[in-house]
Parts: C-alpha cells; structure tokens; sequence
C-alpha cells in the first residue's frame, strides 16, 4: 500500500518541471544540503529512495511536495525550513518506520503544534530532540492531542511513526516553526548580584560583589551559540578575603570570612586601611559575634600590629554606637579565632573624611537624608527606616558641629526589628526580632494592625523559617481571644492570609529552651489595606426607583430589595440577596414606565368582551352575565390614566348574581283528590302530582308546575272529576301535558301568570251560570277552601323545605358559557 506523507514551506517555490527535478537531484547527489533551485531535501543516501523512477514528484498550489513510496522502502526525510508541515495520511505497513528530521539554525529551536492527530492501537510516534548528547523524548502517542505544543531545547529534533496496517489507521498532521533559543538565567552569588543585557546567543551577563566581598571568577560571561546556548564559563563566587592592603580607602566594608555564615577556625586575618592624603578613618560597627572563647577583633591606631588599640572585643561588652576614629589616616584590623567554637564574625563599615567635615554618616537597615552632601559644619541629617524597623537609640536629626573639632552633636540611631508593637499605617511590614539576624530564644511578642473599619488586611508572608517549638499565630482580629487565622512553626514557602476584620494580631512565642543561629531565621510579613473581602459589591441605584438594604456592610445574606415610584413598575427580580460566593442571587432590576391597566380579572357567571389594545390605557371591558344571572355594579370598564400613579380602571369589577324567585304555595285539592307532597311552599320548577279517591277518575293532566316569577305562582286550571258510572265533578285540571320550559323570560312569564287567571275567571263564570240553571244556591268561601283531606302543617317540618331545595332535583345544562346554568 502506498504512503503519503508531504511538508509544506512558508518561502517562495520555484516552478520546476520533472527535468529540473531530475537535475537537481543530480546536483545534489543525495546529499543533505540543498540544491540552490530546489525547495526540498533530498533523502541522504540513495538506497533511501528507491529509484527515481519509482518516484512521483507533483508541486501543489499550496505549496506542499507530496511523496508516494511503495511500502517496502524507508520513509526518511530531512527538513531545513524554518516553518513548515509535516503530515502522515496513509497507512504503514505493519513495522513500517518513517522518520522525519528537521533541523534549523544554530541558535533556534524548533517548536511543533499538532493541527491533528488520529493514533490506532498498535500504532507508535515518538518525537525527541536530538541535538543533545542523548536524545531527549518530548512526546510519545500518549500524549499528542490537538492544539499540543512541543519545544526543543536544541535545533533539532525528530519525528518517527511506526505503523500496524489496518483499514482505519491513523493520521498526524504537525506544524513547525523555528524559535530563538536561550541560554538559562545565570545564578546570582550570594553576597553578589547579576545583571543580564538578554538572554539570547551573544548576550552578556555581569557580576558584582557586595561592598565587602570580592569576586572570584568571571566578571562577565557571554551566552554561546550552539545547538543549545550556552553560557561562556561557570557562574563565579563572591567571598570574603582574610586580611588585606586597602589603599584610598574612602568608602567600604569589611567583613569576616563566610560572612554572614560562621567563620572558620584558627583564623589570622589583618588589614590595613589607608584614607586618602589629609583625611581621617571612621569605623562603623554593623556587627560583631564572637564565640566567647580566644576569637578577637582588634582595631589599632595606625598601620602595623603594633599600633595602639582603639576597640578590643576582650575589653567592652557593648558596641560603640559612635563607632571609632583615627587620628591619621591608616587604620589596623586584625581579626583572630582559635580551634573551637565558631560564630558568625564581624562586620564593619569605614568611611574616610577631610578635616573641616563631619563623618559620612551610617544607619544599618535604615536611610538618611543630609541639608549638605560633603557634611561640612551646620549639615543637618535626618533619619528613617526601612520598613518594619523602628528607630532605637541616638537622635533621629543630628547637626555637624564644634569648627575646630567637627563632630555630629549626636550619635546616628539604630534601626532595629523589634519585638511588638501597634501599627496603624495602611501597607508595611512585621519582622520577627532582630532580622535578618536571629531571634532571641523566649520571645513573646505581639503586634497589633489596624486599618480603616470598611478595609481588610491582606497578610503576604514571604518568609517563613522558624524553630520547631517556635510558634507565629495570627488573630482575626484586635485581640489574643479574636478567632485564629493560622498558626504556624517550622519553615513554610511564601502563602497569603485575607482577614474578615479592621484588625489583625500577630504573636510570636520562641522557644525559651532552644537559641536559634544564622542570618535569614525569623518571619517577614508584609501587610496590605485591602477592600472588604466578605461583602458583596455595592449594588446601583435604578432611575424612577430606589433601594433598601437589610445590613448596611453588604455581608453575606443581606437582603436589597428595589421599589418603583407610582406610575413605573419593577422589571427583574425585586429582592437581591449576597450569597455565600460573595455574588448578587440576580441581575439588578429596573423601573419601566406603567402603560397599561392590570388584568381586572374574570367575573363569574359571565362572559368579558374587551376593546383596544390588551389593558392599554382607553381600552374597555364589558362583563355580560349568563342566563339565570344579574349584574350588580358597572358592566362596562375603562382604562384611563393618573400622572402621579399607575393606570387604573373606572370602576371596581362587577357581580353575577343568581336570580332569586319567591315560592309557589301550595294551591289545596278537594276531598276526592290526593296530592303527591303536601307542603305549604313550593319552590320554583317544583311539580305536584294529583290523583283521584277510589270511585272517582281525574280526566286531564294529573301533574302541576310552579313557574318562577315574582312572585312564583302554579300553572293550574280547574279539571273535572269523574264519579264513576255516576255524574262529573270539577276538581284542578292542570294545563296540557307540555314539557315546559322554565327559563323563561320577559312574555312567557307574563302569559305563565296572567292566563291561567283569565281562564279561573272563566271558569268561575261557567260555574255560576251552571248552578243557577239548576235551581242551587251558590256560597263561595271567603278564605282558602277547607279541603277534609289536608294533613295540618306536616311539610314544615321536612328538612328539605327548610333548605330551600326540592328532592324532585331539577336537571340542568349549560347554556352560555362554564359559568352559566339553567333550569330545564
């Protein structure tokens, strides 16, 4: 199976024809440097290719040279461009191997992205850079994913993918680009600095001594050119020398050997300082430990051994904060240790000044500013500190004086860690005792920070190197009882601590037993004034609103809630509360002008029929009520606006009130007839049933209606009872058996009350005329007629009269609408 594999170049592609080609790989014979017209190269040995003729070479318009090889041959090429692809699309045969090399200018490295990658089991790619002395593996299958990153550290590097043929192998796409490689940043000495001009093939890097130490090794050094850049020689050293000739010694230290580290044993070490012609020698102590055995600092009066002493270490308890003087212009140092114990040395500072001038002053871990740079008579020098130190001792202004003996009226002052004390500065700095120097062992000390009430205090603790029964506790507040934000011993890496409070307190206990020795032992804690940590951000005001807050700090679980003024109403959530996350629950609401009425809701037992625009201002609503239901209050509504507060409709929403009928009563039967209820009240759409005594037959309907009205009244006519095989007798007929409907309204309630009472006067007439005609005398009763059979009063006591409900249940069916019913 064929492979395919191409690159592609970023520079100018010249267009070659198969000739050109041919002669090119003439020229080149195979071998690894280009040929001038060719913008690829060539494999570097012949049995790597297999034959031109068995080649096809084809330029693309993107600027990519594809290769196909039969399977059997090697797939090795080598890439000089300084940005290009390299790209594997086709399978390998099992075990197949191809490699790719590129390599760039001396002084560059190689970067790769992966555009893509697709690896099957048992498929491998390594990628390594090879310009070292052994290659060195940058990536393997494992670990190539899309959008990964490689860089060399030399100019070369190499590509190899081994391939397990199957029908779906993978694919790897590479992008290449050339990079300016550099040389590592060189380490600083201790007691000494460097300084770099770049860090590129030609740069230089600079050493320099602290005032006391000199340089052993290199003053400069110059980063190499090379596969990977190197630097020109080893980083050099900075030490203290044992003893020396100083000769116009104006300004300098001098400092035993290893210091600040502890000395060595049996130590001989003399100097001698010589200040230039006509000037005198001051000496500064910066520090002296000594081991209390035979160790000893002399400083003589003059230039040789046997000079006079003006400081011995064996005979004074205290340093001198004056320091010492000359009265000419040498000075002897000698410095002695025996073959015991060891501490960490001395360290002093001299300055030379003419006659006539005061002394350049000194102030360790502090600065000071001079009215006069050459500290003639009347100079003025003003002193500070560092940050973290306090000023201790001496005067913090001093004045040259005395024309004919120039002197400082007073002794400069010390600067010093102390132990305690109450800070009220918005940034600064906490060191333990006597930093840089060691602590003393039994310390107690306690500071105490404050900022402003709506601050915080960000504690950066860059230093942390403690004994294992030393402790430094930090309280979350103004007192030793606050809540403890960290308790700490031993030695830490640089951390941050955020406090919750105004104030901080910082303790520190040492260790009463146990000395701790060396420079670089102790803390050092800078503290910052920070914004509150622990509330939510200040929420803004909303125009045509306002806002009220439940805890004036913003802390977790204060509650803001938002309010329009009339005539605006609140779009968004109207309460905000400060989660736990220090976050807002939502997004600040606003205030939209108000346009419409609100919704006046449904009425029941009606229909709402609405004109205009959905509740906008002008619109109407008009409520009908169903059947069986009258409307108590406005049935029309109208939107209309205020100025000085929201729409609001013109009325407040109507009623759908049942219609409510006053009951039939119950119209009596003659002695021959039987009721089917006797009841005194009928409600309306009841019925009552009639039938006749043994001997008598009812001819007509025997069933009668109560027909709602105001009031209700029954449907009855008079009937004729039979007398069987006998004569006729007249009793209540009822009207014709029609299903009635007693929905009924306006005429037909009219007609239901007015005819029956036409056709009882008809009847009465017929009576009358009938009775004469027989010769009898006619008495109508006055009152209701006394019907035999009637039984006294027995239906008042039913239950169901008295809730005003029949059990002759009427059915109903909706007629309107769901909120609408009827009798039928």
């Amino acid at each position: 199976m064929p492979v395919h594999f191409a690159f592609s170049t970023q520079h100018p592609v010249p267009s070659l024809g198969i000739t050109e080609l041919l002669m090119c790989q003439k020229q080149s014979d195979f071998s690894p440097l280009m040929c001038p017209a060719c913008p690829f190269h060539w494999p570097q040995r012949a049995e790597d290719t297999g034959g031109l003729s068995e080649r096809s070479l084809v330029w693309e318009k993107k600027k990519s040279l594809s290769f196909s090889l039969s399977p059997a041959e090697p797939c090795n090429m080598n890439f000089t461009d300084s940005e290009g692809n390299v790209e594997i699309l086709q399978p390998l045969d099992s075990g197949v191997e191809c490699s790719y090399f590129i390599t760039v200018y001396l002084g560059y490295g190689i970067e790769v992205q992966v555009l893509n990658v697709s690896v099957m089991e048992g498929e491998q790619v390594m990628v390594e850079d090879t310009g070292g002395q052994e290659p060195f593996i940058l990536a393997n299958e494992s670990v190539l994913m899309r959008g990964l990153v490689l860089r060399s550290w030399s100019n070369q590097i190499s590509i190899r993918f081994r391939g397990n043929q199957r029908l779906n192998s993978g694919f790897l796409r590479l992008h290449y680009q050339a990079f300016v490689l550099s040389c590592s940043f060189p380490k600083e000495p201790a007691a000494g600095e460097v300084s770099v001009t770049h860090l590129h093939a030609g740069g230089e890097a600079f050493f320099r001594c602290f005032t006391g130490y000199k340089l052993q090794g290199p003053k400069m050094l110059t980063c190499r050119n090379a596969t990977t850049p190197y630097w020109s020689g080893k980083e050099p050293r900075c030490v203290a020398s044992c003893g020396g000739m100083i000769k116009n010694a104006t300004y300098g230290r001098i400092v035993s050997p290893g210091f600040p580290g502890n000395y060595s044993n049996n130590l001989t070490c003399h100097w001698v300082l010589e200040a230039p012609e006509g000037q005198r020698l001051h000496i500064h102590f910066e520090k002296v430990a000594l081991a209390e055995d035979d160790d000893r600092l002399l400083i003589k009066n003059g230039n040789n051994i046997d000079s006079p002493p003006i400081y011995d270490s064996y005979e004074v308890e205290y340093l001198p904060n004056e320091g010492v003087l000359s009265t000419d212009r040498y000075l002897f140092v000698e410095f002695t240790t025996d073959g015991s114990v060891t501490s960490t040395g001395a360290a002093i500072r001299y300055e030379a000044f003419a006659k006539g001038m005061c002394y350049e002053p000194f102030v360790k871990y502090g600065n000071f500013s001079s009215s006069d740079a050459t500290y003639n008579l009347g100079a003025v020098v003003e002193f500070s500190c560092d940050p973290g130190y306090t000023l201790e001792q001496g005067s913090v202004v001093i004045e040259c004086v005395d024309s004919q003996n120039p002197q400082w009226n007073e002794t400069e002052p010390a600067c010093r860690a102390v132990c305690s004390g109450e800070i009220t500065d918005s940034a600064g700095v906490v060191l333990s005792p006597y930093w840089p120097e060691a602590y003393d062992k039994g310390q107690d000390c306690i500071w105490g920070i404050h900022v402003e009430e709506d601050k915080r205090i960000m504690l950066d603790i860059q230093v942390l190197n403690l004994g294992k029964n030393d402790q430094l506790t930090f309280y979350d507040g103004d007192d030793l009882t606050a809540n403890i934000l960290g308790q700490y011993s031993g030695t830490r890496p640089h951390f941050k601590l955020y406090t919750s409070m105004a104030d901080v307190t910082i303790q520190f206990q040492s260790d009463p037993a146990t000395n701790i020795y060396g420079y670089n032992n102790g803390f050092v804690v800078h503290f910052f004034e920070v914004p509150r940590n622990d509330t939510c951000p200040e929420l803004p005001e909303i125009p045509n609103g306002w806002k009220s807050t439940s805890h004036p700090d913003l802390i977790h679980g204060t509650v803001v809630t938002y309010q329009c003024y009339p005539g605006f109403t609140l779009v968004g959530s109207e309460i905000l509360m400060c989660q736990w996350d220090l976050t807002w629950s939502g997004d600040v609401p606003r205030c939209d002008e108000v346009l419409t009425c609100r919704d006046p809701g449904n009425v029941e037992h009606s229909r709402k029929v609405m004109t205009g625009s959905r509740f906008a201002v002008g619109a109407t609503v008009q409520f009908i009520c169903n059947k069986g239901y009258i409307l108590s209050g406005s049935s029309v509504l109208t939107c209309y606006n205020r100025d000085s507060a929201v729409p609001k409709w013109s009325d407040r929403l109507p009623k759908c009130i049942a219609e409510k009928y006053e009951p039939c009563r119950n119209p009596g039967a003659v002695s021959t007839s039987v009721q089917s209820s006797e009841k005194a009240f009928y409600q309306a759409g009841e019925t009552l049933t009639f039938s006749c005594s043994s001997g008598y037959e009812l001819q007509g309907g025997a069933t009668i209606y109560c027909v709602p009205g105001h009031p209700s009244h029954n449907n009855y006519l008079f009937l004729f009872l039979k007398i069987a095989q006998k004569s006729w007798f007249f009793s209540i007929l009822s009207s014709s058996d029609v299903n009635m409907d007693y929905s009924m309204e306006g005429t037909n309630i009219t007609l239901a009350v007015f005819i029956p009472t036409a056709i009882i006067l008809l009847q009465r007439l017929f009576f009358l005329s009938l009775f004469r005609f027989q010769g009898k005398s006619v008495r109508m009763p006055a009152s209701s007629p006394p019907y035999d059979n009637m039984m006294e009063e027995s239906a008042f006591d039913n239950p169901i009269y008295e809730s005003g409900v029949s059990t002759d249940v009427l059915s109903m069916r909706d007629v309107d609408s769901q909120n609408t019913s009827v009798l039928s």
